[in-house]
């Protein structure tokens, strides 16, 4: 259940910050009231993961290695941003230190 919550946490980030990207500094409402939303939800499904025992450091490193390679990955698909061989490397290095995180021994 714990990793559930933290997925779901996880999409939430990602929808707020990309909501972000929309809001135009805030001057759109709609966009605005969904990054609120997004980013309570994802706090609030984050520390119910963490109060279901999952440790602090591995969730939180899955947790914002996941939304930065999803945000980059987005950016580059739809908001026209580049995607440089060097930002790719970035996101393998992310995931890389997760993964690294969780054979150290995380639940």
């Amino acid at each position: 259940m714990a990793w559930l919550l933290l997925a779901l946490a996880i999409a939430s980030e990602v929808l707020a910050t990309s909501a972000l990207k929309l809001s135009n500094g805030f001057t759109h409402l709609g966009w605005t009231l969904l990054v609120a939303a997004g980013y309570i939800t994802s706090f609030t499904l984050l520390s119910q993961a963490l109060k279901l025992h999952l440790e602090m450091g591995t969730a939180y490193a899955i947790w914002s290695g996941a939304g930065t390679a999803a945000i980059a990955l987005i950016g580059a698909a739809f908001l026209g941003e580049t995607l440089t061989p060097l930002k790719i490397a970035g996101i393998l290095l992310i995931v890389g230190g997760v993964v690294v995180l969780n054979l150290a021994g995380g639940q």
